[in-house]
C-alpha cells in the first residue's frame, strides 16, 4: 500500500533537511496522491516541545480567547469544506458525499466544543458540607499541557478531531499522528488551523508508521487519545503505562440492532443497509449483526435483500461505496464471509464472489452459527448478518454476548428505551442507526474490547481536563477537630451534630 523512500521534506522551521518518506496513495486507482515525511522520536519529541512551548500562552488565553481563534478556524473549515473533503477522497476511495457529510459533522462538533468549554469546564462553588461548613469549596478543571491524537483512516478528520477539538477548547496542546492511510488529511487540518490561527502553534502534526506513533507515546506527552484496533491499543497502553500517561482507548466494535415485532420494517432495513453498508462498512459503529424478531423475520430479510442488492462500490461518483481503504482487511472480510458460509450460513445477498480488491460488493448472510467470526469478530466491510430470535429479549442477550461494546441500535415502537437500557453498550440509537455520533452533547466510547474514555460533550471536554479541588477557610470554627490543640470532647460534639442532621 505504502512504499519508502528517500526525500527532501520541507519541515515546519522552514529548514529542508533529507529525511526518510512515504507516500500516500488512492486505494481506489493505485495512484500516489502525496509524500510525507516518517518522523522518528527525535523530530517527535521535537513537536512536542514546540507544542508544550506554545500551550502556556494558549491557555491563558481563557475559554473566550480560545473561542474567537477556534471559531476562525471553524469558519474557515466550513468554506473549504469541498476542499479537505477531495482529500478525504483520494486517501480514502469514499464518495464525495460520504467525505462531506463527514466533515459538516467536524464543524458542528467543533463549534460545540469552543462555545460549551467554559460552562462545562470553568471554575465552580460546590457543597462543603457540615463538618467543613466553614470552608469555601470550589472544582474547575484544568488543561492537561500536551494531548497526543493518533487518529484512524476511515473517518480520517472526523474522529480525530472529537479529540482535537476538545483537547484545543480545554486549553490544551495537541500533536496529532494521522494514520499512515491518510497523512494528507491530517496534514490539511494542521496547516489549516496554523492560516487560521498563526501566532499560537499548539497543533502540532507527526506522520509516519506505528513506530512514529510509539514515539509519540513516550515523547511526554500529558495523555494520549487512541482510534484504532483493539490490539494496537494494548499496545498504546502498554507504552503508555511506562511513565503512567493517561489514554483514552476507542477500539472497535461489532454493533447489533435490534428489531422489534411492532418495528417500522421499512424504517429498520433501509437503517440495517445504511449501517452496514456506507463507507463500505469500515465504520467502528457501523451495523454488523442484526437480531430480528421471528414473527417479521421473512419480511425484514426481504426488505434488507431488495435494498442491499441494488447498491455497487466503485470509485466512479455514482457508487454507492468506494473500496477497502486497507488492503489487509480484504482478507478478513473475505475469512469471515467463507467462516459463516462453510459452518451452515446462507448468503441471502453476494457470497464468497462478492470479494474483488479492492472492492468487495454487499453480502448479507442469515442462519450463521454465533460463534463464527462473522458474528463474533470485527468485520470492517460491506456486510450484514441477519439472525432470527424469540422475541427482543432474547435478541438484547446475543447483542451483549460480545466482547465489544460500542454502539447499538433499536428498533421498536413500544420499547425502543427500554431494550436501550439493556445493552451493554456506550450508545444506542432508537428507531434510527448512529445518530449518536452526530450530536456533539453526547458522550461517544465503548466498553469492554471497545475501550474506555469518552470523547464529545461535556465528558469528551472533560476527558482532557484533570480536576482541581480547592478549598479556601472563611471562618475558624469553635470546634476544630483538625488539630492536636483541639479541645476535649471536640469530635464527640461534631458526632452527635452530624447525628442530629444526617442521621435522619
Amino acid at each position: 500500500m505504502t512504499q519508502t523512500a528517500r526525500g527532501s521534506v520541507e519541515m515546519p522551521s522552514g529548514t529542508t533537511e533529507q529525511s526518510p518518506a512515504f507516500e500516500s496513495i488512492d486505494p481506489r486507482t493505485g495512484e500516489i496522491v502525496g509524500r510525507h515525511p516518517i518522523h522518528d522520536a527525535a523530530e517527535v519529541g521535537a513537536r512536542v516541545t514546540a507544542a508544550r512551548e506554545a500551550q502556556a500562552e494558549w491557555a491563558e488565553l481563557g475559554f473566550a480567547g480560545r473561542r474567537q481563534r477556534l471559531d476562525a478556524w471553524r469558519k474557515l473549515l466550513a468554506k473549504r469544506l469541498d476542499e479537505l473533503a477531495g482529500v478525504v477522497c483520494a486517501e480514502t476511495g469514499k464518495p464525495l458525499d460520504d467525505a462531506r457529510l463527514e466533515l459538516m459533522l467536524v464543524v458542528d462538533h467543533l463549534h460545540w466544543a469552543a462555545s460549551n468549554a467554559e460552562k462545562v469546564l470553568r471554575r465552580r462553588k460546590v457543597s462543603a458540607g457540615i463538618v467543613m461548613a466553614n470552608q469555601t469549596a470550589t472544582v474547575e478543571y484544568l488543561p492537561f499541557g500536551v494531548i497526543g491524537v493518533i487518529g484512524p483512516w476511515n473517518y480520517p478528520a472526523f474522529t480525530p478531531m472529537g479529540s482535537i477539538a476538545y483537547a484545543l477548547a480545554a486549553g490544551n496542546a495537541v500533536v496529532f499522528k494521522p494514520s499512515e492511510l491518510t497523512p494528507g488529511v491530517g496534514q490539511w487540518l494542521a496547516e489549516s488551523f496554523a492560516e487560521a490561527v498563526p501566532e499560537h502553534p499548539v497543533f502540532q502534526l507527526v506522520t509516519g508508521f506505528g513506530e512514529t506513533g510509539a514515539a509519540l507515546c513516550a515523547a511526554g506527552v500529558d495523555k494520549v487519545a487512541f482510534t484504532g484496533s483493539t490490539a494496537t491499543g494494548k499496545r498504546v497502553m502498554a507504552s503508555c503505562a511506562e511513565n503512567l500517561v493517561p489514554v483514552l482507548v476507542e477500539c472497535g466494535g461489532k454493533d447489533a440492532l435490534i428489531v422489534d415485532a411492532d418495528a417500522d420494517l421499512a424504517a429498520a432495513a433501509d437503517a440495517a443497509v445504511w449501517g452496514a453498508m456506507s463507507n463500505a462498512g469500515q465504520t467502528c459503529i457501523g451495523v454488523e449483526r442484526v437480531y430480528v424478531v421471528d414473527a417479521v423475520a421473512d419480511r425484514f430479510l426481504e426488505m434488507v435483500a431488495e435494498r442491499a442488492g441494488k447498491l455497487r462500490p466503485g470509485g466512479e461518483p455514482g457508487a454507492n461505496f468506494g473500496p477497502i481503504t486497507m488492503p489487509s482487511q480484504v482478507d478478513i472480510i473475505r475469512g469471515h464471509i467463507d467462516d459463516a458460509l462453510s459452518r451452515g450460513g446462507r448468503a441471502v445477498v453476494g457470497g464468497e464472489h462478492s470479494v474483488r480488491p479492492p472492492f468487495v460488493e454487499p453480502v448479507v448472510l442469515t442462519d450463521v452459527p454465533e460463534d463464527s467470526t462473522a458474528i463474533t469478530e470485527e468485520t470492517f466491510g460491506p456486510t450484514i448478518v441477519v439472525q432470527r430470535v424469540r422475541d427482543a429479549d432474547e435478541g438484547v442477550a446475543r447483542a451483549n454476548d460480545s466482547r465489544y461494546g460500542l454502539g447499538a441500535s433499536v428498533f421498536s415502537r413500544a420499547r425502543g428505551v427500554e431494550l436501550a437500557r439493556q445493552l451493554r453498550t456506550g450508545m444506542v440509537a432508537v428507531n434510527s442507526v448512529i445518530a449518536f455520533a452526530g450530536v456533539p452533547s453526547l458522550p461517544f466510547g465503548g466498553v469492554g474490547d471497545s475501550g474506555f474514555g469518552r470523547i464529545h460533550g461535556a465528558d469528551g471536554l472533560r476527558e482532557f481536563t484533570r480536576p482541581q479541588s480547592v478549598t479556601r477557610l472563611r471562618y475558624r470554627m469553635p470546634l476544630n477537630p483538625m488539630s492536636f490543640a483541639r479541645a476535649k470532647g471536640t469530635v464527640r460534639r461534631l458526632v452527635r451534630l452530624v447525628r442530629l442532621v444526617r442521621g435522619r
